[in-house]
C-alpha cells in the first residue's frame, strides 16, 4: 500500500467522528457528528449558548451536506430561544444560485457573489469548509472567498467575504466579518483552536 493510500485509509478509519468545541470566555459549546467521504461532508451539530451581554440564551441545531468538492449543497438550521423556535433552510442549485427559505416560508434566490460555502457565526466547524475545499490544510496558499453568512440567534443571512492564508505548521490566518486571527487545524482541516472563539476539547 502506498503512503498516500495508507494516509487515506487512516483518515477514513477515523470517521465518522464527533468534534466538540468550548468557547474561551463565554458559556457556549458546539458539538458535531461529521462523516467524510473524500471531500464530501455530512454533518449534524448543535451550538448551545447561555445568555451573554451580546445575545440571549439559545440553542442552534444544524444539518449540512456538501457535494463531492466539499462545496455546500444544503444547510438546515433550527434556532430555539426561550420564547420561540425558528428554522432556516439554505440550498445551492445546479446554477450555483442559493435558495434561502426563512421561518416565515419566504424564499429568496440569490448568487451571493458565487459563494460555495456557508459560514455560521459562533461556529468553528464551518470554517473548515473553505479550508478543506481548497486544500489549504495540506498546502501553503492564500484564498479570499465569498460566503453565505448566517448570524445567530436571529437567523439573518447576508453576503460576506472571508480570507484564509497559511502561516506555518497548521496555522491559518483568518479574516472574516467578526474575526482577524490565526486558527490552528488538525490533519483533516478541522479547527483545533480559534482564538477569541473556541477550542477543541
Amino acid at each position: 500500500m502506498s503512503a498516500a493510500a495508507r494516509s487515506e485509509a487512516t483518515e477514513d478509519d477515523a470517521w465518522p467522528a464527533i468534534l466538540t468545541w468550548r468557547a474561551h470566555d463565554v458559556p457556549r459549546m458546539e458539538s458535531v457528528r461529521v462523516q467524510l467521504s473524500g471531500n464530501r461532508i455530512k454533518a449534524y451539530g448543535r451550538i448551545v449558548a447561555a445568555a451573554t451581554p451580546k445575545h440571549p440564551a439559545f440553542s442552534a441545531s444544524y444539518d449540512l451536506v456538501t457535494d463531492d468538492r466539499g462545496a455546500t449543497k444544503r444547510l438546515s438550521l433550527t434556532v430555539t430561544l426561550a420564547e420561540r423556535e425558528r428554522q432556516l433552510s439554505i440550498a445551492r442549485d445546479e446554477e450555483n444560485m442559493w435558495l434561502v427559505q426563512d421561518h416565515q416560508n419566504q424564499t429568496t434566490r440569490a448568487a451571493y457573489d458565487g459563494a460555495l460555502d456557508v459560514d455560521v457565526i459562533f461556529s468553528p466547524f464551518f470554517n473548515a469548509l473553505p479550508i478543506r475545499r481548497t486544500g489549504l490544510y495540506v498546502q501553503a496558499d492564500s484564498i479570499t472567498t465569498p460566503v453565505v453568512y448566517v448570524r445567530l440567534p436571529e437567523l439573518s443571512v447576508e453576503q460576506a467575504v472571508a480570507s484564509y492564508s497559511s502561516v506555518g505548521s497548521k496555522g491559518i490566518k483568518l479574516v472574516s466579518p467578526v474575526a482577524d486571527t490565526t486558527v490552528t487545524v488538525d490533519d483533516a482541516g478541522f479547527i483545533l483552536d480559534y482564538p477569541g472563539l473556541a477550542e477543541r476539547i
